[in-house]
């Protein structure tokens, strides 16, 4: 299992820690990642849901807690820090910024397609810009299309690509239709975009790798998919389960107390199609139930709050805090694997003995 860079950036590990949220990753999972050699990656939705005043400030909150979380991270590690972005929330840019201040190692950008440069990150800020952008796609045409634009319109290119299969947590890229059947496999995404990002690297001088998300589980799953051309991968799912992560012990225990058939796809309020285990609050959701909630602030561009039955982020919220009958748990198809706590450490030396084992076998 080799080490791999991101331009000057040298990573001891090719596993980088998903950014899970709300709340479930945060100074004391990205940091303890970060440790082991990998990349720990802070989770920016919602985090000001952490805050007493987030209420009644909750931008400012939000603010807030990035920094301190970053800060907390930076005191516990001197390792590898990233930030992961959803251009989806209301204040993606300020997010961004502070993430650019603080100078994360990297910030992954997800939940939307960055063709349009934010102003931080223009030609004159890059001079002096420490962060690595990566944005987050769930396919090679959107590579393609990423290189082509930022190619012309701004003559520079991304760090790296993390392309996010169908059978990842969360919110997905795909159409519910897309995910019952049909669609690419990641293994062929990784093995296209590798061959596209090609000529931009001789053109730019540069290495631009490719980061495989979505369904990775085992030492063997990082074999297998780095043979297709990926230079690391990000797991989130796996990392749920550590004594080091933030969330509570409850919402670990709805992956170790899963099963095959409770992993599913729901409509997420925000109109994407989200994989999750299936609980209480699901069952009463889809049976029609309406969860009463009052939005303090819009903190999703796409979420129009007066026709929804229910706020993502709080039920998120309270499931990180435990309270998993006003909440559920977002999850990898693979959540169901999940049979005990680990630590960080120990799950990086079984990644690592299953990896070799791999290729040990092949």
């Amino acid at each position: 299992m080799n080490d791999f860079k991101i331009g000057d950036l040298h990573v001891r590990r090719p596993i980088i820690q998903g950014g899970m949220g709300v709340a479930i990753s945060l100074s004391g999972l990205a940091s303890a990642v970060a440790n082991q050699g990998g990349i720990g990656v802070i989770s920016a939705v919602g985090i000001g849901m952490t805050e007493p005043d987030y209420v009644k400030n909750f931008k400012k909150a939000n603010l807030r807690a990035l920094k301190k979380e970053i800060q907390k991270a930076r005191s516990k590690t001197d390792g590898v820090i990233g930030v992961n972005i959803m251009m989806a929330v209301t204040d993606f840019e300020d997010l961004l910024n502070i993430s650019i201040d603080e100078k994360v190692d990297v910030i992954f950008i997800g939940a939307g397609l960055p063709l349009h440069l934010p102003g931080c990150l223009t030609e004159d800020c890059r001079q002096n810009l420490k962060s690595k952008i990566i944005p987050k796609v769930s396919s090679a045409k959107a590579v393609g299309l990423i290189l082509k634009y930022w190619d012309r319109k701004y003559n520079h290119v991304p760090d790296g690509f993390v392309i996010e299969g169908p059978l990842a947590g969360g919110h997905l890229g795909f159409s519910k239709t897309e995910l019952e059947g049909g669609i690419d496999n990641l293994e062929n995404m990784i093995a296209n975009a590798v061959e596209l990002v090609k000529p931009y690297e001789d053109k730019f001088g540069r290495n631009i790798p490719i980061i495989a998300a979505g369904g990775i589980y085992n030492g063997k799953d990082i074999y297998n998919i780095m043979n297709t051309g990926a230079s690391a991968v990000k797991m989130g799912t796996r990392f749920v389960t550590t004594y080091e992560c933030d969330a509570s012990i409850k919402f670990k225990e709805s992956y170790i107390n899963s099963v095959k058939e409770d992993i599913t796809i729901i409509k997420s309020p925000v109109g994407l199609p989200g994989r999750a285990i299936r609980n209480q609050y699901l069952n009463e959701v889809e049976a029609g139930d309406q969860k009463p909630f009052r939005c303090n602030w819009r903190c999703l561009k796409t979420c129009d709050y007066t026709k929804v039955p229910y706020c993502i982020a709080g039920a998120l919220f309270s499931a990180a805090q435990g309270k998993m009958t006003e909440g559920f748990s977002f999850a990898g198809a693979k959540a169901y694997l999940a049979d005990r706590l680990i630590s960080v450490s120990d799950l990086f030396d079984e990644l690592v003995s299953e990896y070799d084992l791999a290729a040990l076998e092949s």
